[in-house]
């Protein structure tokens, strides 16, 4: 048998699966979570606010007045007070990140809540941008 290396290489090539890349270095978590009686659970809320970057009571506020439930942490737990589907949660969630954690300018999520006097602004440390944001 007599194999030529460019072919067996073109063989091998076509039995690959192909590469998926993500030009985006940030991607917008999604919850996972679960319903118990008449309570939402979202199981993953301390890895979504480490990922954002932002403190967890503030984002907890904003769920709770986006959502209208009243809501706790527990450990790394997020407990709703009523029952609310996945695709809900996960809509208010990229509206936080567009309005709280992405970058207007440069459209990076590597940015800074700072409050000055009672304006709440959010500065960019990739481009230097500072924008007031809608209060939280």
């Amino acid at each position: 048998m007599d194999f030529n290396y460019n072919d067996l290489l073109k063989k091998a090539k076509a039995h690959l699966p192909e590469l998926k890349t993500s030009t985006e270095r940030f991607e917008i978590p999604k919850v996972t979570g679960h319903i118990q009686g008449v309570k939402t659970i979202l199981t993953n809320f301390s890895q979504i606010c480490s990922l954002i970057r932002r403190d967890a009571a503030e984002l907890l506020k904003y769920l709770q007045r986006e959502l209208a439930t009243p809501a706790t942490l527990d450990g790394p737990r997020l407990v709703l007070g009523r029952k609310i589907s996945a695709q809900l949660i996960n809509n208010k969630l990229t509206q936080y990140c567009k309005d709280f954690v992405i970058c207007k300018e440069c459209g990076k999520p590597d940015t800074q809540l700072l409050k000055e006097d009672r304006l709440m602004f959010m500065k960019c440390t990739a481009c230097g941008a500072k924008q007031p944001v809608k209060g939280n």
